[in-house]
Formats: C-alpha cells, structure tokens, sequence
C-alpha cells in the first residue's frame, strides 16, 4: 500500500498497515571552498553511488618500523608523566619516514599528544594512555573547533592539524580521564542553578562567530572553560582510527574537521559525559565509520558542518558519509545530522545498525533551526534493527532550540528509510517545522514498526510516503467493522 502525505501540518495516527608539539599551528583563518558548498538543486543520490563512495576510502598504509613509547622515557605505571617522551618517539618516527610509535601494555600518563605525518600511534592490548586533567598540558592553544565554531582552544587530547597518513590503532584504551570533579565540572550548573563556567566563554566565541572576528582573535585556552575533543585531525587526509576503546571523554570523542579519507572501524566509545558524542564528521568528506560500538552520554555518531555564521563563512559541507554494521546503545540519537550544520550535508548511508536502548532517543534525527539553516540531502537508511527508542524512530526537528527566529531556512530533501524494522516507540515520527522552511520526499519502504504508543507528530512537512509499511499499535483493537475472529 502506498500513502502519500502532503503539506501535514495536524497530528496524524497512523496505525495498521501503513599538547606542546615540533611544529606551529598559523592561526590562518578558514577560507570558504565554494566548490563544497551544498548547492540547491544538485542531484538527488542513491544507493548505486555507494560504490564509488567506498571505493575512495582507503586506511593509510605504514612502514614496518617500531618506535616504542619506553624507549624514549615513557614509564608505566600511570603517575609519570610520559608527555615527553610520546612526542620524542612521534618526532623521530615522523623523521624516519613513518611506522609505528607503540604504546606498549601498561598504564601511561600524557598530556596532549600531536601526530605528525605517516605516523601510527599504536595502543598495544593491555595498554592505557590515560590522559591528565590538568588543562595545563593542553597548551599552547591550537587552532580548532567548538561546537561548530573556529577559535584557538585548548588542544585535544589527540590532535592533528594539516597532516595526511595518520592513525590510532590498536586494542588498548584511550582514558580521557574526564569526571564531575575536572573536565564535566565546566558543564555543570553551579549552587542554586548558576550558570555553567563554561556559559561565558561559549558566549563569548558565539560572538566572535556572529561578527567575524578573525579566528587567530578568538583566543580561550587558560582561563576559560571550553572543554577540548578528544581526537581531532583538523584539514588533515588519510586518516585511520581503528579497534581502540575510548572512555571518558571531555566532550566529543572523534571529530574529524575538514579532513578527507577517514575511516572509523571497530572503535568502542563508551563515556557518559556532557556533550560525550561518539563520532562528529564535520565539513569532512568520504568517511567510513564501521563496526563500531556507540555507549554515549549524546548522540552516538553526529555529522556536522559548522555553526550559524561561523559554519556559512566556511562553507564546506559535509559529505559521502557511510555508516555501516554499528551499534548503538545509549545516546541522544543514533544518527543525527545537526544541529551544528550550516555549511550543508549530503550523501549520507547508514546500513546494517542495531539500535536498542531505552536510554536511546531516536534512531535517525535532523536537527536544525533558522539561525543555523543549512541543505541537508540523500540521507538513506537500510536494513537496521531498532528494538526500544524513547521518542521517536524518525525526528526532524526545526523547532530545535531558537526555532524559526532567524533568517535562514533550513532544508531536508530526499530521504529514505528503507527495511528498518523496530520493536517499541512512541512514534513513528516526530517531524516539526514552519512555512517557508523545507522537509519534502521522505519514504518509508518495506519498513515495520511495532508497538507505537500514540500519534504520529507532522507538522508544515512536505512528501511523506509510504510503502509496504506495517505500523503496529502497542494497543491492538478492532475498527467497528471489523470481525473480532479475523487473524
């Protein structure tokens, strides 16, 4: 059966079938790459173009040659600091042409570790580089991004800026070490509900972000609350984080910014924290992430492209994201694209997840609003098994915090979910926006959903259509019509 629904703009119930390093980070202001920009009107993609997509991303390749992290004054045990002695064992295997600096099995204390060109940071099993809390070894400031705005900040825990051949591999852990006692501290509401600290500062750089401030002005570090990421290649190609568990992070856990051929595989993130998303792609393209296991205090996997002024000064979309054998546990989302997403995404694939918590709130979510706006087009979503989602499978949010109180319109065209099957949820959808604003041509097909609570949410959407889909009621009954025998 194929229902078609335009223009709904009334709840309808649907039911039945239907650190310091060897070299300079040039606070060098972003230049927009029109030739990324998301252009109204381009070509509606589909799954023959996955492909091509795949065929692009490939893991970076090493030399076969070992740096270990001990044979440069690395101690374990976890009280030394061993900032030192990674960067000197990163310098001479950078130096060398390229392999593997090793962190062998124990536990290691480090400040900010900086990757340089051709080189593997290689977490043996047994392994921990356990990160310090002290924001000192963090500086000198970098150049990066805070929730989708550029400014100079605190160093990641693992950054890159401007380097190609480079990864984080192994199956040892990576502890960020953050707790409400240091790094989450800045993100909580003080005595009486004060402010966070870090409320003044995000202000601050929002600002800077509105007008323009040159980003090398932009300069938080010591002093302020930003919370730094916690692996980062910034403008940087060939990028590889492979088998290695995360835990703990300050905020987001892997954000590759403006960077190109990355790939994400059997990482296992598991940190509930603030703002603890598990993998942010922002203004990047051709990106794999696979197999990996999301455990997140937010949304698991979250595509990005920069925020409101910030993010359209820039201008790089985010694209030929594919999302592929993952499962998701607790999080905001599953997949969302947003809210951070001003310079556009499109040509995203996600297939073959498992979503299942009750902590999880939606399975696939676009958030947005008029003062981010931002193109969003080919989201497409296979064979994914969903069992409990707190509200809904499907959310496209505009009303999404300042809602339509802006200049900039949003868009989400072409989207599709197709053989995604769920156990248990409010709703289907929860799709808000208002006139002007943009959301056509989302299609259900071959889809069940079982055990929907209430009614489906619509409201000033476009083209929702249907096909071969069955939609459950947790409450089964009857229409008056109809035999009370009937299988």
């Amino acid at each position: 059966m194929c229902l078609l629904l335009r223009r709904a703009a009334v709840l309808i119930l649907l039911l039945g079938v239907l650190q310091p390093s060897s070299y300079s980070v040039q606070a060098v202001q972003s230049k927009p790459r029109a030739a990324r920009r998301v252009a109204t009107g381009s070509r509606a993609a589909g799954w023959d173009d996955l492909p091509a997509i795949l065929a692009r991303i490939k893991p970076p390749q090493f030399p076969a040659h070992d740096f270990k992290i001990t044979d440069y004054g690395a101690v374990t045990g976890g009280a030394a600091d061993s900032t030192e002695a990674i960067r000197k064992a990163i310098e001479a295997c950078h130096a060398a042409g390229g392999g593997r600096v090793v962190v062998p099995a124990g536990v290691f204390l480090t400040g900010a570790v900086h990757l340089l060109s051709n080189v593997n940071l290689y977490v043996s099993e047994g392994a921990t580089l356990k990160f310090s809390t002290d924001p000192a070894k963090y500086l000198p400031v970098v150049y990066t991004r805070f929730e989708g705005t550029e400014c100079m900040n605190y160093s990641p825990l693992i950054y890159a800026f401007e380097q190609e051949n480079i990864a984080v591999t192994g199956a040892g852990t990576l502890d960020g070490s953050a707790s409400d006692e240091n790094w989450w501290a800045w993100n909580r509401k003080g005595p009486g509900g004060a402010d966070a600290p870090a409320r003044s500062s995000i202000r601050r750089l929002l600002d800077y972000g509105e007008r323009g401030v040159p980003v090398g002005e932009r300069v938080f570090g010591q002093g302020n609350f930003l919370r730094p990421n916690f692996i980062q290649p910034y403008r940087s190609r060939n990028v590889l984080i492979e088998g290695v568990r995360i835990v703990n992070s300050p905020m987001w856990e892997i954000h590759p910014v403006l960077s190109s051929n990355v790939t994400v595989r059997g990482v296992q993130i598991s940190s509930h924290g603030p703002n603890n998303d598990g993998c942010d792609p922002e203004s990047s393209r051709d990106v794999l992430i696979a197999d990996c296991i999301f455990d997140t205090g937010d949304d698991c996997i979250a595509i990005k492209s920069g925020r409101d002024n910030d993010g359209r000064r820039v201008g790089v979309a985010s694209e030929n994201i594919v999302i592929r054998g993952c499962t998701m546990k607790d999080g905001h989302g599953g997949v969302v694209v947003g809210s951070e997403i001003s310079g556009g995404c499109r040509n995203v694939f996600v297939e073959d997840c498992r979503m299942d918590s009750p902590n999880l709130d939606r399975a696939l979510r676009f958030k947005s609003n008029a003062r981010r706006g931002g193109t969003v087009e080919n989201v497409l979503m296979r064979n994914v098994e969903v069992g409990r989602v707190a509200e809904a499978i499907l959310t496209i949010d505009f009303m999404y915090e300042t809602g339509p109180n802006g200049p900039y319109k949003p868009v989400v065209r072409n989207v599709e979910l197709q053989n995604v099957r769920s156990a248990s949820s409010p709703r289907v959808m929860w799709i808000a926006s208002w006139p002007g604003a943009v959301i056509d041509d989302v299609r259900f097909i071959d889809c069940t959903f079982r055990g929907v609570e209430t009614a489906e949410m619509l409201q000033n959407a476009g083209s929702i259509s249907f096909r071969n889909v069955n939609i459950e009621p947790a409450k089964k009954g009857n229409s008056r019509n109809s035999r009370p025998d009937w299988p």
